[in-house]
């Protein structure tokens, strides 16, 4: 007996039960509960800047060392009769874009339940970074670390030792202003170009009208001992082509570690996706489009860049606090942090990561030195972009110099 399973009829079905309980569950709630902060508003934000020197597949740039404004940004945070306000926006003038981080209302409708409604971070692998250096990791250039969407996010805290955090989210993080329809923070899947190998093994460029729609995440972290904690995280969403008006199921599932031990701390995480999705023609992808600050992963004349649709991530790093007292300066970390990202394709090219560094921390002041390296890493190359598609064979190990100097406040 063969049975079938529609897995879209499930997801709409879900998504209608989930929105219904939390458009019923929020006002009562909201009733219950007392407000425990004091009524106000504090703004914040930060000043940042880079010094970096590339040593990329041509020779180096004429105009290293560099010097840019990398970011600045305004923070505004609040409670008014117990409904609290979180709310960031950044501007990025090198690279003429300025988008919202995150905004969300809050509600703590219990010492157990916490609720955000609007743009937050997705509860996905290690929170709040899989990484210790300015670069993040692999998984965030796929959309897999420090990613925000737009929807609503339960987390709850049933006992001291277990986080769970449950949320459904319609779409992915709105676009700010730019040069382009990528002009956000988060990495995310977006309309223009795919690719395909076909049966003779050629790469197939071809339109394709994505975004990200519908999509659900389940998280749950136990901390086993003091400062060791365990999490296996799952993802499952639709990839929705406008052109076709039909969405395909994606899935991403995630296990990670993170622990403490004197003045080390370790992080490891494995994540699996399968970015499921079709182009305008209905041919299954092996490459989709993915975006971010104003920039998407091009591939040139052949298309082969964007990001693998299939493919595994094993992510670690390791770093270690030293404190100090030399004036302003009050912490020393050194870290390294390697991630390698192992595409399912076999006519693909695998991607390495490695960043050594440390940062430093002088009151307001958090400056981090990293010397960070890729093999097949999109941004650390002359070839923007290409590295988590196709990749290329027998790639260099490329480097980049990289201080970032940031004033929070």
């Amino acid at each position: 007996m063969i049975i079938k399973i529609n897995i879209s009829g499930m997801i709409q079905k879900l998504k209608q039960k989930f929105l219904i309980l939390a458009l019923l569950f929020f006002p009562l709630l909201t009733i219950a509960q007392e407000s425990e902060q004091k009524d106000g508003i504090k703004f914040g934000g930060a000043l940042r800047y880079n010094i970096l020197s590339t040593n990329y597949e041509s020779s180096s740039d004429k105009t290293d060392p560099q010097f840019t404004w990398d970011t600045w940004r305004l923070n505004m945070d609040g409670s008014f009769s117990g409904i609290d306000l979180s709310f960031e926006y950044r501007f990025y003038p090198s690279s003429k874009n300025h988008f919202l981080h995150h905004g969300y209302f809050g509600y703590k409708f219990s010492d157990v339940v916490y609720a955000k409604l609007g743009v937050t971070q997705v509860p996905f692998g290690i929170l709040s970074f899989a990484s210790h250096n300015y670069f993040f990791q692999a998984p965030y250039y796929v959309g897999l670390e420090d990613d925000y969407d737009m929807g609503i996010k339960f987390d709850l805290t049933p006992t001291d030792d277990i986080d769970i955090s449950l949320a459904y989210f319609r779409q992915a993080d709105p676009n700010g202003s730019g040069p382009s329809n990528t002009s956000r923070y988060s990495y995310d899947i977006v309309p223009g170009m795919g690719a395909y190998v076909n049966s003779d093994g050629d790469f197939v460029k071809t339109d394709a009208t994505l975004s990200e729609l519908d999509q659900f995440n389940a998280r749950v972290a136990w901390r086993i001992i003091p400062n060791w904690e365990v999490g296996l995280s799952g993802q499952v969403g639709g990839i929705y082509n406008k052109e076709l008006n039909k969405s395909e199921t994606s899935t991403a599932f995630a296990a990670h570690l993170v622990s403490d031990f004197g003045n080390f701390n370790l992080k490891t995480e494995f994540v699996h996706y399968n970015y499921r999705a079709k182009d305008n023609e209905g041919n299954k992808l092996d490459v989709v489009q993915m975006g971010a600050y104003g920039a998407d992963y091009p591939g040139g004349e052949n298309y082969t860049g964007g990001v693998a649709s299939k493919a595994n991530i094993y992510v670690i790093g390791l770093a270690y606090d030293i404190p100090v007292s030399w004036g302003p300066v009050s912490n020393i970390q050194p870290y390294v942090n390697y991630s390698y990202v192992d595409k399912a394709n076999k006519h693909f090219h695998n991607t390495h990561q490695l960043v050594p560094g440390f940062m430093v921390t002088a009151g307001p002041i958090y400056a981090y030195f990293d010397y960070a390296m890729g093999k097949n890493q999109p941004w650390l190359t002359d070839d923007f972009g290409k590295g988590l598609g196709s990749g290329v064979e027998d790639a260099s190990w490329n480097s980049r110099l990289n201080i970032n100097l940031g004033y929070y406040f």
